[in-house]
């Protein structure tokens, strides 16, 4: 299987990048081919400009060269994994902007479906899962992400993993255990791949 993997940090040296790494290593070790796709390394483009507006007049609409491409690499996959921090209970503006222009009429929705078998969704938490689960903000993005976005464009193997703790605040921990609960998030992102 060959995997898109869409990762969303602006630091190189973040947990979510080391994740993706992870992640990567463990679909390796399965089998799998992936191709990253990093928004921020790449430079893409978030906003919606009106040549990549959906037209429902028109399902084979010709999009930006930048979006035909995105398109092109989702075409060439057989699944999606996202990768990226939680910032205010949503993904980073980078993500969504990708999916807005990327996931488009006639290709995501509508005339068309997105052509993959599965997504995966690999999300860094600041909080702990007591703290994120306190108002169910767990069950608003899982709604999101698996019905809003992947179920609404046809694709029924989805799921949501979250990473928590992902800033490692520990009240009065010493730095063996900080560094040994990154150990464990690294090794589940691993397992993640390898079990895709």
């Amino acid at each position: 299987m060959k995997i898109l993997v869409v990762v969303a940090h602006p630091r190189t040296d973040s947990l979510t990048v080391s994740m993706a790494n992870r992640f990567t290593a463990g679909l390796t070790e399965a089998g799998h081919e992936f191709e990253i796709a990093d928004l921020y390394a790449e430079g893409f483009n978030p906003i919606l400009h009106t040549i990549d507006e959906p037209d429902w007049s028109n399902p084979n609409k010709a999009y930006s060269d930048e979006v035909q491409r995105e398109m092109d690499r989702i075409r060439a996959s057989d699944a999606l994994a996202f990768l990226f921090p939680i910032w205010w209970y949503s993904m980073p503006a980078i993500m969504k902007g990708y999916i807005d222009r990327v996931w488009n009429y006639g290709f995501a929705y509508g005339t068309g479906k997105l052509p993959v078998q599965k997504i995966r969704w690999i999300t860094m938490i600041g909080e702990t899962q007591s703290q994120f689960e306190k108002r169910n903000y767990h069950l608003m993005v899982e709604h999101h992400l698996n019905v809003g976005l992947a179920q609404y464009t046809g694709v029924q193997d989805t799921h949501v993993h979250f990473m928590y703790n992902s800033y490692g605040k520990f009240d009065g921990s010493s730095k063996e255990k900080i560094e040994a609960h990154f150990a464990t998030l690294l090794n589940e992102a691993y397992q993640i791949g390898q079990a895709f």
